[in-house]
């Protein structure tokens, strides 16, 4: 392949007196005959370095071998031409390009095969030219689509439905578009969607083959492709995204992100990625549909969500935004995890039981007993915000919990610094105030002094007023 050279020679009368004639001949049934006098002109043009004649003359004979349907020819002359010593960039790129218009028409007239031929033969070209690089993109996202495809037929002899799509996946995953800089920004986005959702589609699968008997590579399931979407979803720019005309793409990526976090467990970020959909103005817009739905999801994956500095700043922040206050029948849940009260879980089934479970969201048993575990916790902190010290039976009977599972949720909201405890086991009381050290006793003391005296001083001061005051009414 050349670099850019000066151009010696213009071959453009050349090339117009030629293709006409080349023409004739193949119309008459002497294609080999014509691409013989083309292929002599193109290599007198490719020496001049006359890129306009040299990608004329390619692109006849690549039309040529395409008009006679005979896509043997035309797959080899792709290759021969792309191959020649010397070959120019423009004349490479305008074969693939003009090839790659004829990609629907070959898959409709002649089928499968001969698409992958012509598939096979544009990747082998493009494959390493960084010049072709968005082109390359382009063929092998049809190719992954083919294989996708595949795996939803049940075509005899067709590969598994894991072997299509892990196909897809890896196809598209072996693509850096985020680092072409040919390639259109939106257009950069989408190959990034694309090669999140072919992965989050493998990683199901093998999600679905733990356990099972005779599979391999069931080990951890699909966590490699999760990870490999978290770090694809960092390629994608949010703020692109928060422009007017690429919402669709917005709405596509925060959907799988919430896939993402769900298999996670991750129930704030998923709480988030649904708030960034409620901000869409055309889901904003649908206050009664659309709109509803996904502040409703935002409330539940935030009472999910373990409680920390951030969750709580979150919940406070939806609890007051005025879109609540029109959802009645969310407002009085999300008032529960707001006030400091304990609440009884049977309660909470009782009144709230029959409306959460018939959200879809609930209806998996997972997150009700994880709803469990948050009032649960809610409890222990309010516990330990009015509480000193308490038995072990006493906080049992509050939570509603046998004594070891009250152990056992203190323990860990203990371990991630949630509340601080003491267990003092052979008498069964928990302190929830934490033992004093001298120095500390010794600062408070001189802080509850310094408060004293400036009262002192302070009252010292109004008397002396008072006696002033007095003073000049006497006088």
């Amino acid at each position: 392949m050349s670099e850019s050279r000066r151009q010696e020679k213009d071959h453009t009368k050349d090339v117009d007196e030629l293709i006409p004639q080349a023409k004739s001949l193949a119309q008459a049934g002497k294609l080999q005959d014509a691409l013989d006098k083309l292929l002599v002109l193109e290599k007198q043009t490719r020496n001049s370095s006359d890129t306009p004649s040299t990608t004329r003359v390619a692109k006849e004979i690549c039309l040529l071998c395409y008009e006679a349907r005979n896509y043997a020819l035309l797959n080899s002359s792709i290759s021969t031409l792309s191959k020649k010593h010397g070959q120019l960039k423009g004349t490479i790129q305008g074969m693939v390009e003009q090839a790659m218009t004829w990609l629907d028409d070959i898959r409709q007239r002649e089928g499968d095969e001969k698409w992958l031929e012509l598939i096979k033969t544009l990747r082998d070209v493009t494959e390493g030219k960084i010049f072709l690089e968005t082109p390359r993109a382009r063929v092998t996202l049809q190719l992954a689509h083919y294989h996708e495809a595949l795996a939803a037929s049940s075509k005899p002899g067709s590969p598994s439905t894991k072997e299509s799509l892990e196909t897809a996946s890896e196809l598209l995953s072996d693509l850096q578009v985020e680092t072409y800089s040919s390639m259109e920004r939106r257009e950069k986005t989408e190959f990034l969607l694309e090669q999140m959702r072919l992965l989050i589609a493998f990683a199901r699968i093998k999600d679905a083959e733990i356990g099972q008997e005779g599979k391999k590579d069931t080990i951890g399931g699909g966590e490699s492709e999760w990870v490999k979407v978290r770090v694809g979803s960092r390629k994608v720019s949010e703020s692109f995204l928060n422009d007017k005309a690429n919402e669709d793409l917005k709405l596509k990526f925060y959907e799988m992100m919430i896939q993402y976090a769900l298999k996670q467990s991750a129930y704030l970020d998923a709480a988030k990625y649904y708030h960034k959909v409620w901000e869409t103005p055309s889901i904003k817009e649908e206050e009664l549909g659309r709109g509803r739905e996904a502040f409703a999801h935002v409330v539940y994956y935030l009472i999910l969500a373990p409680h920390d500095n951030e969750q709580s700043d979150m919940l406070h922040r939806i609890y007051n935004d005025p879109t609540l206050q029109r959802l009645e029948e969310l407002e009085p849940v999300m008032k529960s995890f707001i006030t400091q009260e304990i609440m009884r879980w049977s309660g909470v089934g009782e009144m709230y039981g029959p409306f959460l479970r018939g959200h879809t969201v609930f209806r998996d048993d997972k997150l009700w007993e994880d709803l469990h575990k948050r009032v649960i916790e809610h409890n222990i902190r309010i516990i330990a915000l009015y509480y000193t010290r308490i038995t072990f039976s006493r906080l049992a009977a509050l939570l509603e919990l046998p004594q070891r599972e009250a152990e056992e949720t203190l323990c860990r909201l203990v371990v991630s610094g949630t509340v601080w405890a003491k267990v003092d086991r052979p008498a069964g009381i928990i302190n929830f105030r934490k033992a004093k050290s001298a120095e500390d006793v010794m600062n408070d003391w001189s802080s509850d002094m310094q408060k004293l005296l400036g009262l002192v001083e302070k009252t010292w001061m109004g008397v002396n007023a008072a006696q002033a005051a007095q003073s000049r009414v006497k006088a």
